[in-house]
Order: structure tokens, then C-alpha cells, then sequence
């Protein structure tokens, strides 16, 4: 049994983790309101871009002349994971459900054959993989030094992903992020940016003839790398918005754990302690009696 001294230490000791807890999480609500307000901002853009894609490519037909990054290499055998984690923890399992995520993506394409290849963002979540996947590292892409990943972050993986694509080192490319759904729902997202999907047009097109200057391939090319960086700006501020509201739970639930544990021990204190003095009264009227 713990003593007096240990337990009263055990109780200070949980309550300066308590207070750590708490302004951490005081501290993610805070950023939580400014992730998601780019999060959210950041949206309409990406799906206005889609609609202009999905018309665009509406009116082409894919050939061995399309844009590289829409028709493809031609071949689905190497396919390359793009997980996006944070470089922070204390974020529940926010970074785990990702890394999870990629790992049951790379377990169906091996089981049909294929090689699979990852492309690291963040330092979060590259344990497991190098773990598993020692030999299947491409390529890691370090945000430690960034405060908050964000275009230029976007556009540098964009441009090492093209160059990895057009040297023939993969033929798919798979995006792993986390879609903020709200402080309490992070949803693992998985979704194919090399070669870029033709989005289906969301506006009905009208009786109207337009003409493109230059053509739509010309624009299309122009809209595809674009596309890219937009689609990948769009998991990082996920990511950010996610990681805050994940942490903001973890935290509070950490709080509320600690106050649960403060006040067992402290119970189990005071229990202690009157247990010392009733066994000293005992003591003393014992030895009185004696007399």
C-alpha cells in the first residue's frame, strides 16, 4: 500500500498534468475557430475549380495528346500512397486513423499485385509505415519548421509529385488526409489526384456555343497542375482543422480523466490518514491502559 507521502505526491503530481491538459486544450479551441474558418473558405473554390474542370472535360476526348496528368501513363501497376500527418501528437488518434487508413489502402493493392510506394507528409505517422514499409519509402516531405502548412507547402508537393509522375516512378497516386466534419468527427479520406479524375460537371450545360481560346486541352493543361496544388491545399487546412478539433477532445477528455483520478487518490488519502490516526489512537490507549 502507497504511503501518505507517495499518494499526496501521486495527487500533485496528476494535477500539474491536469493544468497542462487544460491550457492545451484551451489553447486548440482557440486554433480550432481559425483552421476551420479556412477549412470552410477554402471549399467553394476547390468545388467552383471542379465544375470548370468537369466542363472542360466534358468536351474533349481523352487520347494519347490529353494532358499526361489526365489521360494517364497508360498502366495501373505502381500505385503511390500520399499520407498527410501532422508534426504534432497529443491529437487523440487523428494521425493513427490516417496512417490506418493508408496502411488497409496498401494492403488491397499488394493483394492484387501491385507495387505500392509512399510519399510522406509530416513527421507524425512515419513510424508505422517505415516499419512496415521499409523499402517502400519514395520520398518524405518535412513540415517541421512550418507553423501552419499552406500553399507554398501545397505547391512544393504538387511539383515533386509531377516530377515523380513524368519520370515514370508511379502511375496512381492516392491522397490520405482527415475531412473536418466538426470538433468531435474527423473522417480518414482517401481520394486518386495522379492522373486527376475528370469531375462531372455540376452545371447543366446550356443551348449556347462557346469557344475556347486557346482550346480546351490548351486550358485544360494550363488547369490541370492547378488543380493539383488546389486539391492538396485542401487536405492540408483538412488536416488543420482536424488535428485542432482532435486535440481539443483528447485534451478534455484527458481533464476530465485527471479529475476522476484526483479525486480517487484523494479519497484514498484521507482513508490512509485516518487509518494512521486510528492505529496511533489505538496505540496510545493501549499503552495508557498498560500503565
Amino acid at each position: 500500500m502507497a504511503s501518505l507521502k507517495e499518494l499526496k505526491g501521486r495527487i500533485n503530481s496528476v494535477k500539474s498534468t491536469q493544468k497542462i491538459t487544460k491550457a492545451k486544450q484551451m489553447v486548440a479551441a482557440a486554433k480550432l475557430r481559425k483552421a476551420q474558418a479556412a477549412a470552410e473558405s477554402a471549399r467553394p473554390y476547390a468545388s467552383r475549380l471542379a465544375e470548370v474542370m468537369g466542363s472542360l472535360a466534358g468536351k474533349i476526348t481523352v487520347s494519347d495528346n490529353s494532358p499526361k496528368l489526365l489521360a494517364g501513363t497508360g498502366s495501373d501497376q505502381v500505385h503511390l500512397l500520399v499520407v498527410a500527418n501532422s508534426d504534432k501528437g497529443l491529437c487523440g488518434a487523428f494521425n493513427a486513423n490516417i496512417v490506418k487508413a493508408a496502411r488497409v489502402k496498401a494492403q488491397e493493392l499488394e493483394a492484387q499485385g501491385k507495387t505500392v510506394l509512399f510519399y510522406l507528409v509530416g513527421r507524425k505517422g512515419r513510424a508505422v509505415i517505415k516499419r512496415e514499409y521499409p523499402k517502400q519509402i519514395a520520398k518524405m516531405f518535412d513540415t517541421t519548421d512550418v507553423r501552419d502548412p499552406g500553399f507554398n507547402e501545397a505547391e512544393k508537393v504538387a511539383n515533386e509529385l509531377v516530377a515523380m509522375y513524368e519520370d515514370g516512378q508511379f502511375d496512381i497516386a492516392h491522397l490520405f488526409y482527415s475531412k473536418f466534419r466538426s470538433a468531435l468527427v474527423q473522417e480518414p479520406t482517401s481520394q486518386q489526384i495522379i492522373p486527376v479524375p475528370a469531375p462531372k460537371a455540376a452545371v447543366a450545360e446550356s443551348d449556347a456555343v462557346v469557344e475556347y481560346e486557346p482550346d480546351e486541352e490548351d486550358i485544360l493543361a494550363a488547369l490541370l497542375p492547378r488543380y493539383l496544388r488546389t486539391q492538396i491545399f485542401g487536405a492540408l487546412l483538412e488536416n488543420a482543422a482536424s488535428e485542432q478539433g482532435a486535440s481539443m477532445t483528447a485534451m478534455d477528455n484527458a481533464t476530465r480523466n485527471a479529475g476522476d483520478l484526483i479525486n480517487k487518490l484523494t479519497i484514498q488519502y484521507n482513508r490512509s490518514r485516518q487509518a494512521a490516526i486510528t492505529t496511533e489512537l489505538v496505540e496510545i490507549i493501549a499503552g495508557a491502559e498498560a500503565l
